[in-house]
């Protein structure tokens, strides 16, 4: 028992840990007085952690990657990629939230921690190797996320986000629980790699049962179609910092363990759950694309977006090949750019009083009033429609690409015609800034991080991502050959 390399290993969650206890005493003994202090020294703390991750992702002794606390937490390669990825939008979420949270005086000095305990919940996600590990890191997770969708206590949307999220989480976590219980009935064993032996041999009906109840509770966390029904709601509902965390961070979280679960829990019998990936991947695609075409608000049009984008990378999953899963990560990396620039865009759209402006009709001839604002939003949604040269398109190639090479061309055909329906609505925005006559609703931006956020975000999806592709294929490469290490 080495317990320093176990702490080593476990390092960025320690970070996190401790960090989120000092600042909870901090905010304790000086109330929201102390809030703009708090959320410097917790994006301070991200950083840190942030460095950790990128330190195990990037240097060559952890290649092989290493388990602790008695095989029930992995660091590897691929923990790492997608540690950085949460840590990164955590930051970004902290940093936008105080001018939003201060138009009304609710700056409390609780949201950054509460950011910061949900990133330690999903630090464990990401490395659960143990159905027990799985399901601390995603209740913690879940936790700070009900309190985080109820966070406007005055607001009544919020409230009600906030009890939506918490009664159909409480759902997903029992189903999610009855699965594991079932898996380790008919194992014998919560680990995932002794459920990959047990399973070398045929898999019951008893255990057959299991998997299909873990693989829903984890589709809730995804948002994948037919367990999407909180999302509309509570992307709306909740305050627009928040929904901007919960399309990132949380979905990075709950895809990096649904691939893991997948394939290393379940991979011996791929037969047994590629044929509900499919289902899920399909469905998720086609109900994101048709029931957005419909929506005025554009918080509800990006939550629906959010779920049309689960469905192609879980194409990358279906494959259940290194390459599929490597395409999976690449896409999910330009995802949370597309999605941050988005969201952060959306947070910039304030009346002269200073409220939210959320109705797309208010939109119209943005082009003309705050043309960099129109123009940067105009590049996420192109991009998160897929069409090039916007780097956007690369991550639906790479993904397609990986189904076509794993014999599911069948798949791959129906994604890229299901594409074109998703273009429908985010051209209707695009119409609507650039063709509709302005209506002179949304005020010039007030905050120069935004700003630079989204231009950092654009710039990242414009045709000079490509240039990043040099270094993210090694990585995405290594974090997708970690995975499939006990195959």
């Amino acid at each position: 028992m080495n317990y320093a390399l176990w702490f080593q290993l476990a390092s960025p969650e320690i970070v996190l840990s401790i960090a989120g206890l000092l600042l909870l005493l901090i905010a304790a003994w000086s109330s929201d007085k102390s809030a703009r202090l708090v959320s410097i020294l917790t994006v301070a703390a991200f950083f840190g952690a942030l460095a950790l991750s990128l330190n195990f992702l990037l240097a060559d002794g952890y290649a092989e990657g290493a388990d602790a606390f008695y095989g029930q937490y992995r660091m590897d390669r691929f923990a790492a990629l997608s540690k950085v990825l949460i840590f990164l939008s955590a930051i970004a979420c902290v940093i936008v939230a105080p001018k939003f949270f201060a138009r009304d005086g609710m700056m409390r000095a609780e949201y950054p921690i509460l950011i910061l305990f949900a990133s330690v919940g999903m630090g464990l996600m990401v490395s659960a190797v143990d159905l027990l590990t799985l399901y601390i890191g995603l209740e913690l997770q879940s936790l700070a996320a009900y309190v985080l969708a109820s966070f406007l206590r005055s607001d009544d949307r919020s409230a009600e986000a906030g009890l939506k999220y918490f009664v159909l989480g409480a759902l997903a976590s029992g189903i999610l629980l009855f699965g594991m219980s079932l898996l380790y009935g008919f194992t014998g064993t919560t680990s995932f790699i002794g459920i990959q032996t047990a399973f070398s041999d045929g898999v019951s009906t008893g255990a057959l049962f299991g998997v299909v109840f873990v693989l829903s509770g984890l589709a809730f966390k995804i948002s994948a179609v037919p367990f999407h029904m909180w999302t509309p709601d509570v992307y709306e509902g909740a305050p627009t910092p928040v929904t901007t965390f919960f399309a990132t961070a949380p979905k990075v979280a709950a895809l990096a363990l649904t691939m893991r679960v997948a394939i290393e829990a379940f991979g011996g019998q791929q037969s047994v759950w590629q044929q509900i990936v499919i289902f899920v991947a399909m469905a998720s695609i086609l109900l994101g694309g048709v029931a957005a075409i419909g929506q005025t608000n554009i918080k509800r049009l990006l939550a629906y977006s959010s779920i049309n984008n689960v469905g192609f990378m879980l194409i990358g999953l279906a494959c259940g090949t290194p390459e599929g899963a490597s395409a999976m990560m690449t896409y999910l990396i330009i995802y949370v750019a597309m999605t941050l620039g988005s969201f952060i865009c959306v947070l910039d759209l304030n009346d002269r009083e200073g409220r939210p402006v959320e109705d797309i009709p208010k939109l119209a001839g943005l082009s003309r009033t705050r043309p960099g604002l129109a123009a940067a939003l105009a590049v996420f949604m192109f991009s998160l429609a897929g069409i090039p040269p916007l780097f956007g398109f690369w991550g639906k190639f790479v993904v397609f690409d990986a189904a076509v090479a794993a014999g599911l061309i069948p798949l791959a055909a129906l994604g890229i015609a299901a594409s074109v329906i998703g273009a429908f609505y985010y051209l209707k925005v695009i119409k609507v800034m650039y063709f509709d006559e302005p209506a002179d609703v949304i005020a010039p931006s007030d905050s120069t991080a935004r700003l630079a956020l989204i231009a950092v975000s654009a710039l990242f999806v414009s045709p000079l991502g490509y240039f990043a592709t040099l270094a993210l294929s090694p990585i995405t490469e290594d974090a997708a050959r970690a995975l499939f290490w006990a195959a």
